[in-house]
């Protein structure tokens, strides 16, 4: 099996050039029905996708089941605000690769901290420190592929040469697939750790509830003797 790998390699980098992210200041500021979010962020974002043109970014079920389980906050009244928006970019680049409790796990604290939070650090803020770096991130992460290239280009050199190519081509699938593996992994764990943190903070609370609870009962029943 004969592969122009090369070529290959400069076709997945071509790609990179055609990325882009939505600025902050490129939201609609005026509130969006539902299929007006949707036709956005495809427009916005299909350059980033598999198949332009072919598969939908975000489908109305999706936005749906996002404020179903309180990932994003809910429309109001069957609007959703710049706001709504970001924080449905931000989703949209998690979904791929987490569950949806994962990503509300992560969303939430973005959320109670920084929605509609008119007297300080707001969704905005947080959504344009994010992407601040995006140019340089794209293009370290571009680097390294190229690392991973190289090196797997220098591997299977024993190989049947009628194999050579498929398994040097293999062994770079492979070490991307690694990567991938193991950052997904790490943001688990990260998930994971939040999640734990969340559920004993929610156990401390109950408990002192409880106590209040129970101490209001005892000043009643002393009340009535």
């Amino acid at each position: 099996m004969t592969i122009d790998t090369k070529d290959l390699l400069n076709s997945i980098l071509a790609s990179f050039d055609r990325m882009s992210y939505i600025k902050s200041d490129e939201v609609p500021t005026i509130d969006l029905y539902m299929d007006q979010v949707t036709t956005f962020m495809d427009e916005r974002l299909k350059k980033s996708t598999r198949y332009q043109g072919e598969e939908k970014l975000m489908t109305k079920t999706m936005i749906n089941n996002y404020a179903k389980n309180d990932v994003i906050p809910p429309p109001v009244r069957k609007k959703y605000n710049k706001e709504h928006i970001l924080v449905l970019i931000m989703v949209y680049y998690f979904k791929s690769i987490l569950q949806i409790s994962d990503i509300k796990e992560l969303m939430d604290p973005i959320i109670a901290k920084f929605f509609d939070n008119r007297n300080g650090f707001a969704i905005e803020d947080v959504y344009d420190e994010i992407f601040a770096n995006m140019d340089e991130d794209i293009a370290r992460v571009r680097d390294e592929i190229v690392a991973d290239y190289n090196s797997a280009m220098t591997s299977f050199e024993d190989a049947p040469d009628q194999d050579k190519d498929y398994l040097k081509l293999y062994s770079f699938v492979c070490k991307l697939g690694c990567d991938v593996f193991v950052r997904k992994l790490l943001i688990e764990k990260i998930v994971d750790s939040l999640r734990e943190q969340s559920e004993a903070a929610e156990a401390k609370t109950g408990k002192s509830k409880d106590k209040d609870n129970k101490y209001d009962v005892n000043v009643e029943k002393k009340s009535k003797k």
